[in-house]
């Protein structure tokens, strides 16, 4: 919702497998993705996007409970660009916004 507000053109995916399936036809710019899913967790969700064309320019943005170092390594080697810790810091979620519309202007 709090995308929404912001003006992100914004799709939701309640599983890894619905996310990368949306990733061909949406190419997000961003994901926001959990780490603790049913399933395919976030670390093969964020592998299998990678995978995928679309996914390789995405950013892809852990947004998740679980905030300890080992995660966070876990986090980097699935091929997330940031980890944040739930609930995210409204002002740090509207600067990767900005970064990233910055980008697409300059492209």
């Amino acid at each position: 919702m709090l995308l929404d507000l912001l003006g992100c053109d914004v799709r939701t995916a309640y599983s890894g497998a619905v996310g990368v399936s949306l990733m061909s036809d949406f190419q997000p710019r961003i994901v926001f993705l959990d780490i603790g899913m049913p399933e395919m967790n976030g670390y093969e969700t964020a592998r299998r996007i990678r995978s995928e064309p679309a996914g390789r320019r995405a950013q892809l943005i852990a947004l998740t409970g679980w905030g300890q170092d080992l995660d966070k390594k876990h986090t980097r080697e699935a091929g997330f660009d940031r980890h944040l810790v739930k609930p995210a810091d409204i002002d740090i979620l509207e600067e990767i916004l900005a970064a990233c519309g910055e980008e697409s202007q300059q492209a």
